[in-house]
């Protein structure tokens, strides 16, 4: 245990600060697992309606993380992060009083749209914090965090919506605000101010000098991404990893339902409380593991989980073996989601790493709105058993064209 606590260990006090103000503004995630019966049961939008404001919803994390990482560059991390992540707590207060009012869709979007700005905005300083030896630690630290909150946000939401629903939006926005309050206090501005990495990037643990891709440019973010073939060439691979990811919430369900008929969706909430579970307790394990193998390798691995994990779920009959496949792709979530994150923080320069970092959030949001979208059409077309054969082979693929992928970086990085 020990050992596994020390993963964490030297890590700057701002990613620690940052860690606890995930827990609660995680735990306070009230609104977002509910909003699909809010607009339907609550405000009585039909179905086909409200899947538009929830389209909407999703998308307006795009233009806020392009917005949020590109101020975050030009103006600071502390000052982006405190002013969009309080917009987005203020933009809930109103809904609580507003009735059945379909001003309180609309309201939700612009929260959203707020909101899509802190991931990247956090992601920038956590890099500019970190060297790279220490940023799968600090990233899966925040991992962690975002899932212990949200491990019981879902559950006190689920006792206040029939009688105090009101209290989910106010919930929402106080925890959202105290969050902001111990940032506003004990993280200090991080923002490097040099054409090179801050001084936290030169560790002497580090094996290779990461100054080369991280050095600052002037050129727009398509200008440097282009001028980085590696990571256009992983973006492209994390979409199909992405698209996979998705079927656990939209193809699994529906296969429970198959499966097992009116105990199909209490199994699903079983294997999401296994996953939630999984995360909060495996996160130290798989990390302290996997903390030598460098971050592209490891994502490959989480590709041969997901191989693995989705892949018998074709077989499976039973709810047990059930669990099981979900300890095995879960595992590949917890490598995946944190060793994306190292990957692109390594690749970007000083001064585009808040625009680097709104590039995660698109590459789920793309595999989440194209996967239930392909999936649909194909288990239409099929069975929605034989979803995870396709998935298996997805995800296959993907592991491949990661190990080229970093056998021929390696390869590139040795040359004189």
């Amino acid at each position: 245990m020990s050992g596994f606590l020390r993963t964490y260990a030297g890590l700057d006090r701002s990613v620690y600060v940052l860690f606890i103000a995930r827990i609660i503004n995680s735990l306070g995630g009230f609104v977002y697992p509910f909003l699909t019966l809010y607009l339907t049961r609550k405000l009585e939008i039909p179905p086909a309606a409200a899947g538009r404001y929830l389209m909407l919803f999703a998308l307006g994390f795009v233009p806020g993380g392009l917005l949020g990482g590109k101020l975050a560059d030009l103006l600071g991390r502390k000052i982006i992060l405190l002013a969009f992540q309080a917009a987005s707590a203020l933009a809930l207060i109103p809904c609580a009083f507003l009735g059945d009012s379909l001003l309180i869709p609309w309201l939700l979007i612009s929260s959203s749209i707020f909101f899509g700005a802190v991931p990247p905005v956090t992601a920038a300083m956590v890099t500019d914090l970190t060297p790279p030896s220490k940023r799968k630690a600090a990233f899966s630290l925040l991992y962690l965090g975002h899932n212990m909150g949200f491990a019981l946000g879902p559950l006190i939401a689920g006792f206040l919506f029939n009688r105090y629903i009101r209290w989910i939006f106010l919930g929402d926005a106080a925890t959202t605000l105290l969050s902001l309050v111990l940032i506003l206090i004990f993280v200090v501005e991080s923002i490097p101010s040099g054409a090179r990495p801050s001084p936290a990037a030169a560790d002497p643990l580090d094996k290779a000098d990461p100054a080369d891709l991280e050095r600052a440019e002037s050129g727009s973010l398509l200008t440097a991404l282009l001028a980085r073939p590696f990571l256009l060439a992983f973006i492209a691979v994390s979409t199909i990893i992405s698209l996979v990811y998705s079927q656990f919430a939209f193809s699994l369900p529906l296969h429970l339902t198959e499966l097992f008929d009116s105990a199909g969706p209490p199994s699903f909430g079983l294997i999401m409380s296994v996953n939630a579970l999984v995360v909060i307790f495996g996160t130290t394990l798989v990390i302290h593991a996997t903390r030598r193998v460098r971050p592209l390798l490891s994502v490959a691995a989480s590709c041969l989980l997901y191989f693995l994990g989705f892949g018998m779920i074709f077989w499976i009959r039973s709810l047990p073996l059930l669990l099981l496949s979900t300890l095995i792709w879960t595992s590949g979530e917890i490598l995946g989601a944190t060793n994306t994150q190292v990957y692109i923080a390594n690749h970007a320069p000083i001064s585009h790493r808040g625009r680097f970092n709104a590039i995660l959030p698109i590459i789920r949001g793309v595999g989440h709105a194209a996967g239930p979208a392909i999936m649909g059409a194909y288990i239409q077309r099929f069975s929605v058993r034989l979803v995870w054969p396709l998935t298996a082979v997805l995800a296959g693929v993907a592991a491949l064209l990661l190990l080229f992928l970093a056998n021929t970086e390696h390869r590139s990085q040795l040359k004189p």
